[in-house]
């Protein structure tokens, strides 16, 4: 990944998709493989998790957000809940290179940063609630791999100081328009901003889509994003606070499909006039040419009420016909004639 973030920077890389289980796995280990053929299957370039460690970042009296699980009394035990024990991430991240993903993992503590550096992340992604938590950037940043910073909740100052940290830690990095909205209507996703990030940061940037659709990453890639991240889930009916902000693994196929079009169609910009002379022959087919309206008589001087304009656009063209109104025909004329040069006086 460090040698996509070179290129990137120099524009010569696609869109990275990013395929963001977050807790959709709800805490099974199966279920979190299941997702890593998914997204390989539907041709997504990158799978992130999320690596929580309770003690490590909750107090045991974090609020709910939403309440959401009936089978965890509270916020703390969910996350206890979310564990995988660090041989279980190891086979994660192996499975992902298998299938020729980039493994990525949030972390939200300092004992998840070191987990996650045993297993071999190439880079970092800073969630949206940690990009204030600069002891966490730094210690990421420190590491020397490119960190991803989510812009959800932060204001510039905020977002200058994340940056700042990263880079003067001697870290690549990258700025996600993201807004914190689960799920996130169109009029909030600020698809504006990806451009505001690139000027003021000159990074690579994107977008951490939470729409829960694949339209907004398919405007975000037009718009020139070189990253975006999408959640995932196997059925909009299925368990989980992320579920309402994702898109399926069919509707991942779909993105992707649409991202890499829209790549190919930026990266070959036309010139309007040379296609133009590259469809002659088709104009020649569907464009209209002057007709005679109705059987005409020679020495009949032509009205525009004797004219029709039809298929197909070998004859005069339509748009002259002005060049032909009061002239004389030499010859008659029946209905449907393609007029010419050589049927008047």
């Amino acid at each position: 990944m460090p040698n996509w973030f070179k290129q990137a920077e120099a524009g010569q890389a696609g869109c990275l998709i990013i395929g963001e289980i977050a807790q959709t796995h709800d805490g099974s280990l199966g279920t979190a493989h299941a997702y890593i053929d998914a997204i390989a299957n539907a041709g997504a370039d990158a799978i992130k998790f999320q690596t929580h460690i309770a003690s490590a970042e909750s107090t045991p009296g974090e609020p709910w957000r939403v309440k959401f699980s009936r089978q965890d009394a509270t916020r703390f035990d969910y996350w206890k809940r979310m564990e995988f024990t660090e041989s279980q991430w190891h086979g994660l991240a192996g499975h992902a290179r298998e299938r020729g993903l980039i493994f990525l993992s949030s972390a939200f503590s300092f004992e998840a940063v070191e987990l996650l550096e045993r297993v071999g992340v190439p880079a970092w992604k800073v969630g949206a609630g940690e990009t204030s938590n600069l002891p966490l950037v730094e210690k990421m940043a420190r590491t020397g791999k490119p960190v991803i910073l989510s812009s959800g909740m932060s204001g510039w100052a905020e977002l200058d100081a994340a940056v700042s940290c990263v880079r003067e830690n001697g870290a690549p990095v990258a700025v996600l328009q993201c807004t914190t909205a689960y799920p996130c209507p169109p009029e909030k996703l600020g698809l504006n901003v990806i451009a505001e990030l690139r000027e003021r940061y000159q990074c690579p940037v994107g977008l951490s889509d939470h729409s829960g659709t694949i339209y907004a990453g398919i405007a975000a890639a037009t718009l020139g994003a070189n990253l975006l991240e999408v959640h995932i889930t196997f059925s909009r009916e299925c368990f989980g606070p992320d579920v309402p902000a994702s898109i399926t693994t069919k509707g991942l196929k779909q993105l992707v499909a649409g991202v890499r079009f829209v790549e190919q169609a930026l990266l070959h910009p036309v010139d309007k006039e040379a296609m133009a002379e590259s469809l002659s022959e088709m104009k020649r087919v569907f464009g209209k040419s002057v007709v005679a309206a109705q059987d005409l008589a020679a020495g009949h001087r032509l009205a525009a009420a004797d004219l029709a304009f039809k298929k197909p656009g070998t004859g005069i063209p339509a748009a002259r016909y002005r060049e032909v109104l009061n002239r004389t025909l030499r010859r008659a004329v029946t209905a449907d004639t393609l007029l010419s040069e050589e049927d008047f006086e």
